[in-house]
């Protein structure tokens, strides 16, 4: 895994060019079955992916936390909205709150996350791949795969399946 995940920002690089012209093209005209494909990709995938082995996401990006998010993880941590805040995160470019650092502070040394079960959306959602109207994220997408293997994986079949 550590070989793949030192090499995937290199591969996703040069595949770039050909990903965004491929989701430019997929925006101005989705195939009718877009939704359930993606779904049967995403789902065929990560069947295959061990998450833990990788958690490559909470090791070089943060998510970006919502208001409903800070309000659930501060009651699940017994700390006040604005103490988690001032501990945790901080305010990015666009007025978001992110985490003041990465890797995540809530990752464990084996990779478990210490508040699975309130993580925030951003995580619960991650790398997007199963979202309805999926043509309309390709920004996100194109970053996604220099991140997540799955999503590289994900990306690739789904060409391979509609046409390049």
């Amino acid at each position: 895994m550590e070989d793949r995940l030192r090499a995937l920002p290199k591969k996703a690089r040069e595949k770039h060019a050909e990903n965004k012209k491929f989701f430019s093209k997929l925006k101005k005209k989705p195939p009718k079955r877009l939704d359930y494909l993606m779904q049967e990709l995403h789902e065929e995938t990560f069947q295959e992916t061990n998450c833990l082995a990788c958690a490559n996401c909470c090791k070089t990006t943060g998510p970006l936390f919502t208001n409903a998010d800070i309000e659930r993880i501060s009651k699940h941590l017994r700390l006040k909205p604005q103490q988690f805040i001032t501990t945790y995160l901080r305010l990015d470019e666009e007025h978001d709150y992110v985490l003041q650092q990465v890797p995540c502070s809530f990752l464990g040394n084996d990779n478990y996350c210490a508040i699975y079960e309130v993580r925030p959306k951003a995580c619960r959602e991650f790398p997007h791949t199963n979202r309805k109207k999926f043509q309309q994220i390709g920004h996100l997408t194109l970053k996604n795969v220099a991140i997540c293997p799955a999503a590289y994986d994900i990306v690739e079949k789904m060409k391979m399946l509609v046409g390049k």
